[in-house]
């Protein structure tokens, strides 16, 4: 089996190593646009080492952003933004990938540091819309049950966005089918009451998901890479399944996706998590085992030890870190010395004396 270290191709794409950045928003956007603080934060990481970048959720229209400072990809404007932080990132030797996003019934929300709930369209939030009216919670907006020709019109978003995408220079698209939104609220009968060819049985419940995949894989290069991030469980009985999961992966690698990053959750408040180091690990395991793809293991992966025993023991293809990467922008750097390979993964000449043997005492 490859170790953490060992090179990843997909399609043309090739990631230097198995650790990548997972999408994590940063509610730092004015009207969807990237700024000096994504290429910052984004740019750091691709200097840490890390295989592959991506950027945080990515709406496709305006009112499928989390919150009013979400990032967007929903018009021209977007993309010189964005592409100024694909090209640092490839020129720092990682692959920039971007996750195509919709929040669905959990958009128009605030940004954690500002509380929780709705943000009223009086102050600059905007309609939600939803498989069907079902809120999140009652803190949250009431969503507008879409009509089947929205549906299609939303869809057609996600193909315009990922052209965009290609013009801003990124390598890699993600698209994001987990955390209760749009994608995931179809997959789940807990958000999706609806009783036309979008709601009832597993085939009607994942239409909307394979659409877009087939619009996105028309629309994206057939040379690069095209991943889906699932919410594996809903953790609460009568939810989506991990063997709903596994079926809807084994049509996901069908239709030309690469990868299925496994992660869970997200869709209802009294969802029940098993929370421990490495809990959706066997997610991603079971996907690979039993579907036939790659994927990627995230969910509190701390550790480089840890990190290099999942892809060790083909549990995963791919780590990608969150919480880990916002503590130590370098955790590659500092993983590939902790676990002997250092060799493998060069620091940038610019840091190469802080990275080499420890200095002797008084010696900067």
């Amino acid at each position: 089996m490859p170790s953490l270290f060992d090179p990843f191709a997909l399609r043309t794409v090739t990631l230097r190593n198995r650790l990548g950045v997972s999408p994590m928003c940063q509610y730092s956007s004015e009207d969807g646009l990237a700024n000096e603080w994504h290429l910052v934060h984004l740019g750091s990481r691709a200097v840490g080492g890390a295989g592959l970048v991506m950027v945080e959720a990515t709406a496709v229209e305006s009112r499928g952003r989390i919150s009013p400072a979400d990032m967007g990809l929903w018009s021209d404007r977007h993309i010189e933004p964005l592409g100024r932080i694909a090209r640092f990132v490839a020129a720092q030797g990682a692959v920039p990938a971007i996750q195509l996003a919709h929040a669905g019934r959990k958009g128009s929300t605030k940004r954690p540091w500002d509380g929780s709930g709705a943000v009223p369209i009086s102050e600059g939030g905007y309609e939600v819309v939803a498989p069907s009216a079902v809120p999140f919670s009652s803190g949250y907006p009431q969503p507008r049950a879409l009509t089947v020709d929205e549906i299609h019109t939303i869809t057609a978003r996600f193909a315009e966005a990922a052209v965009r995408a290609r013009e801003a220079g990124f390598q890699l698209i993600e698209f994001h089918a987990a955390h209760g939104y749009l994608a995931h609220s179809f997959h789940s009968p807990l958000s999706n009451l609806r009783t036309d060819q979008y709601g009832g049985s597993f085939e009607n419940r994942v239409r909307f998901t394979l659409e877009t995949v087939r619009a996105l894989r028309r629309a994206w290069p057939d040379s690069l890479p095209l991943f889906v991030r699932l919410s594996c469980t809903d953790w609460i009985d009568g939810g989506w399944t991990l063997e709903e999961s596994i079926a809807l992966s084994r049509l996901l690698a069908s239709e030309g996706v690469d990868l299925v990053d496994c992660s869970s959750g997200g869709l209802a408040p009294q969802q029940k998590i098993p929370l421990e180091p490495g809990y959706q690990v066997p997610l991603a395991a079971a996907v690979r085992k039993q579907a036939g793809i790659a994927t990627a293991a995230v969910g509190l992966i701390t550790e480089p030890e840890q990190a290099d025993r999942i892809v060790r023991a083909g549990e995963a293809d791919l780590v990608l870190l969150a919480r880990a990467e916002l503590r130590d922008p370098y955790f590659p750097l500092h993983a590939a010395r902790a676990l002997g390979v250092a060799d493998r993964l060069p620091a940038p000449p610019q840091y190469d004396r802080a990275f080499a043997a420890a200095p002797a005492a008084g010696q900067r």
